[in-house]
């Protein structure tokens, strides 16, 4: 078995890597593809860790204030501020909160005068503007992932090779040897 797909992990140091394991893996998906094919566990959390990599950079604080300042860098953090509205949304319980904080979404992202406009078709816009009166914690859902497939797809491998991710990646790995240090004191 090829090690390299068994040993695949997220190493933000090296985009080509990542490259190099979807390019691997896409490779022997082709080769071997079989419609009852078992799949190997290791492979499959392999690839869920790829591609998981957006969640875990929004899950960081610093990696969000990263993230965040590449995306005003390409004139797009709207994304980002959006998908942050959204996960704040399902979490209100009260109706009246949430029509009104429903309406702020859609006429800060939505609507087509918003000052921050997200790119989302006509249909899902629509959906949501006939949910406005009854918001469910749901209503922005399909937005919400569209948004998140435009980060994931788009900025999300540009922001891998730039300088932006290169400095998290020295802030983490300076906050992870405090740790450890401290870690050893205690001792």
């Amino acid at each position: 078995m090829d090690t390299r797909l068994t040993r695949t992990t997220l190493d933000l140091q090296n985009p080509n890597r990542i490259h190099n394991a979807w390019k691997t893996k896409i490779h022997v998906f082709i080769q071997n593809a079989s419609p009852r094919a078992k799949t190997d566990r290791k492979t499959a959390s392999d690839s869920r860790s790829v591609q998981t990599s957006l969640e875990v950079l929004l899950s960081e604080k610093a990696g969000q204030s990263a993230f965040r300042d590449f995306l005003k860098s390409e004139f797009c953090e709207e994304n980002l501020d959006f998908w942050l509205a959204c996960q704040e949304f399902k979490t209100l319980d009260g109706l009246d909160e949430r029509q009104e904080r429903a309406s702020h979404i859609y006429e800060e992202f939505i609507c087509s005068d918003s000052p921050s406009q997200v790119n989302l078709d006509f249909y899902t816009k629509d959906a949501i503007r006939q949910n406005l009166q009854q918001p469910a914690p749901s209503c922005f859902v399909e937005a919400q992932k569209n948004i998140y497939g435009l980060m994931e797809n788009g900025a999300l491998p540009r922001f891998v090779q730039s300088d932006y991710c290169k400095g998290l990646s020295k802030c983490t790995s300076k906050r992870w040897a405090n740790r450890e240090a401290l870690r050893r004191k205690s001792s």
